[in-house]
């Protein structure tokens, strides 16, 4: 059985930084595609950064990441803890969401593809991240 777990979200000054874990258990992330996806309140869930992990496959270290957050988050793994990070700075208040990991073996993250929640089967439970003074 897949499960994904977020962690590290909290409440967070403007400018300030936080790190975010997405811990799997019951698949080898070395086989997926890792997305992070948002939700403000009133808004659809939209994806911001994407890596595929899917080795042996043609499109193995595709990495996207949205406009909105390109320089300023960065999505790295611990393979032995078979975790997820993602590393946010220069947080901005429209930064405030609810933030959610996905995981699918068969979808291929590209720079130019906006990823999608129907496209990942896996779906961790979210943390809250707020970016306010």
């Amino acid at each position: 059985q897949v499960q994904l777990v977020e962690s590290g979200g909290g409440l967070v000054q403007p400018e300030g930084s936080l790190r975010l874990s997405c811990t799997a258990s019951g698949i080898n992330l070395e086989d997926y595609a890792i997305a992070w996806f948002r939700q403000a309140p009133g808004k659809e869930r939209e994806g911001i950064s994407c890596i595929s992990y899917n080795s042996g496959m043609p499109h193995y270290g595709g990495l996207y990441y949205a406009d909105s957050v390109k320089g300023r988050f960065a999505m790295y793994r611990n393979t032995a803890e078979n975790t997820v990070y993602l590393q946010m700075s220069s947080l901005r208040p429209e930064d405030t969401a609810n933030y959610y990991c996905a995981a699918d073996q068969t979808y291929y993250c590209s720079g130019d593809v906006n990823p999608k929640t129907y496209e990942f089967d896996s779906w961790g439970q979210g943390t809250q991240v707020t970016v306010s003074s």
